[in-house]
C-alpha cells in the first residue's frame, strides 16, 4: 500500500533579508490529520515560514511541496487556508459582511457556510456591529471563521491565541481539536508559549534563530518531561519487588545502570524512602526528576521568555 503523501514538505528552505538569515536550511514534513505546534521565541522565524507557505514571501533556497507536488503551488494553496499575523478585515463591515465578501472573492457557492462558521466560532450574535469595534479576541475568532469558509484540508494559523482570554484559549483548543478529529483538517499553529499548545498538538517543531532545534511527537515530549523518582539501592531486584508488594505499584521501569524510575507517589517521597530503608535496603540514590513542558522548551531555545 502506497504511503500517503505529506500535506506539506519543506526541503532546505532558506530566507534572508539583507545580510540577516531568518530561516536557515529548514526541513519540515507535515502529515495529514495531525496538529503541529511550531514553537519558538519571537523572531525565531515562525511567521516567515508561514508566509512562505502562504505565498506571501519567496524563499531564497530550497523547495516547497504541497500534497506531494512541487508544481501548481498556487492551485494547491486553494485547498488550504492561512491566518498570518492579524486577520485581514474591513473594519467598516460586520462579521457577516466580511464573510460574504470573502465568499464572493473565493467563489464559494455555499452561502449557508457563513452562518455555520460564525456560529462555530461564537460570533453569530454580533449582528451589524462593525469589525472595527471588535475586541482583539473577537477579531481572531472572525479570522478563524474566514479561514474555515472554504472547507480547507489544511490550516496554517500564526499566533491565533493573541487577544484571547483564558476561556477563549480553551474554546479555541476545543474548536481546533474538533476540526482535526471530526473533519480531518490538518493544522499548523505557531506560538512562542508552549503551555498554550501543550493540550492541543500531536506534534511539535521547536525553532530558534531560524533553525529547527527539535521535532518530536506529543508522546515523545511528554516522556522527556515526565516526572519520576530516580531510585538506586544495593539490590534493585528486591527494590522492585518491594514497590509492587509493599507500595502496591507497578508504575515504574528499570533503566540502565540498575536504576528505577518510579512514576507514582511523587508527593510521597518520605513514605517511599521509609519503605525502602525499613526493608533493610540501602539507598544510594533517591531524587525527584522531571521538567515542566515550558522549562523543556526554554532549555532548547535558551534564556527565558516573556
Amino acid at each position: 500500500m502506497r504511503e500517503m503523501e505529506p500535506v506539506i514538505k519543506l526541503e532546505n528552505i532558506t530566507k534572508r533579508y539583507g545580510k540577516h538569515t531568518v530561516v536557515d536550511k529548514v526541513n519540515i514534513t507535515i502529515e495529514k490529520g495531525h496538529i503541529y505546534g511550531l514553537i519558538g521565541p519571537n523572531g525565531a522565524g515562525k511567521t516567515t515560514i508561514m508566509k512562505i507557505l502562504a505565498g506571501l514571501a519567496l524563499q531564497d533556497k530550497g523547495e516547497v511541496s504541497f500534497f506531494g507536488s512541487k508544481e501548481a503551488l498556487d492551485e494547491n494553496r486553494s485547498r488550504m487556508s492561512f491566518m498570518i499575523e492579524a486577520p485581514f478585515l474591513d473594519d467598516t463591515m460586520s462579521a457577516r459582511q466580511n464573510m460574504e465578501y470573502l465568499r464572493f472573492v473565493r467563489g464559494i457557492a455555499d452561502e449557508k457556510r457563513i452562518d455555520e462558521m460564525l456560529t462555530f466560532v461564537g460570533l453569530d450574535a454580533v449582528g451589524k456591529k462593525p469589525a472595527g469595534k471588535f475586541s482583539l479576541g473577537m477579531k481572531q475568532r472572525l479570522g478563524l471563521a474566514m479561514a474555515l469558509l472554504s472547507k480547507p484540508e489544511m490550516m496554517v494559523l500564526d499566533e491565533p491565541v493573541n487577544g484571547l482570554d483564558p476561556e477563549g484559549i480553551v474554546e479555541l483548543r476545543q474548536m481546533l481539536k474538533q476540526l482535526c478529529q471530526e473533519e480531518g483538517i490538518t493544522i499548523m499553529i505557531s506560538s512562542h508559549i508552549l503551555p498554550e499548545l501543550a493540550e492541543l498538538c500531536t506534534d511539535y517543531i521547536i525553532i530558534n534563530e531560524g533553525k529547527i532545534v527539535e521535532k518530536l511527537s506529543a508522546e515523545e515530549l511528554n516522556s522527556k518531561c515526565r516526572q519520576y523518582i530516580a531510585i538506586k539501592t544495593n539490590n534493585i531486584s528486591e527494590t522492585a519487588t518491594l514497590l509492587e508488594q509493599t507500595l502496591k505499584t507497578t508504575n515504574y521501569k528499570v533503566v540502565e545502570d540498575e536504576e528505577i524510575h518510579l512514576y507514582d507517589m511523587l508527593e510521597e517521597l518520605e513514605r517511599v524512602s521509609k519503605a525502602i530503608t525499613d526493608s533493610g535496603l540501602i539507598i544510594t540514590k533517591f531524587v525527584s526528576i522531571g521538567e515542566e513542558l515550558e522549562n523543556y522548551y526554554l532549555s532548547k531555545v535558551g534564556g527565558s521568555h516573556e
